[in-house]
Parts: C-alpha cells; structure tokens; sequence
C-alpha cells in the first residue's frame, strides 16, 4: 500500500510540474505572439517609408533629366511618351 502512495505522489508531482511548465509556455507564447505582432508592424511603417523614398527617388530623377541630365534624358522621354499615349487614350475613352 505505500507503493502505491508514493506512486501517486510522484504522479501528482509530475502533473504539477508539467502543469506549471504549460502555464509558462502559454505565456511566453504569449509574448512572442505580441513581439512578432510588433516587429510586423514596424516591418510594414518600414517598408511605407521606403515605398515613399522610392517614389521621391524615382521623381527626383525625372525631375533632373527634365533640367538637362544628359544620363537619364532619354527616360524622360520615354516617361513623357507613355504619358502622352496615356492621356490620349483616356482623351478617345471620353470622346466615344
């Protein structure tokens, strides 16, 4: 019979720890769960501000082959180009 005692014991022991060791788990869990919901929110401001750099880039590079930078004329021009064909298309869109 105290076989069977100290066998409960322990079993009783061991589900306490393992109980505790869920309840830590569940809260780290928890906090890397809050973790990674911030960094992906810092990811996604990152990758805006970027997306934002990008355009201010890209404008300021039409803006100086349009006050003569020989090395990027050529784009301009194109750009103008696609432009024009853009607004014409929407101008025969209005006329039908």
């Amino acid at each position: 019979m105290s076989e069977l005692v100290e066998i409960v014991d322990s079993l009783e022991n061991k589900i306490s720890k393992l109980l505790h060791k869920l309840e830590l788990l569940n809260k780290t869990n928890l906090r890397l769960e809050e973790e990674l919901g911030s960094l992906r929110n810092d990811k996604d401001a990152i990758q805006n501000s970027l997306n934002e750099w990008e355009e201010k880039y890209e404008a300021l590079k039409m803006a100086n082959s349009m006050v003569g930078s020989s090395t990027n004329k050529t784009e301009a021009k194109l750009k103008i180009n696609t432009l024009i064909r853009e607004l014409d298309h929407c101008i025969a869109q209005l006329a039908e």
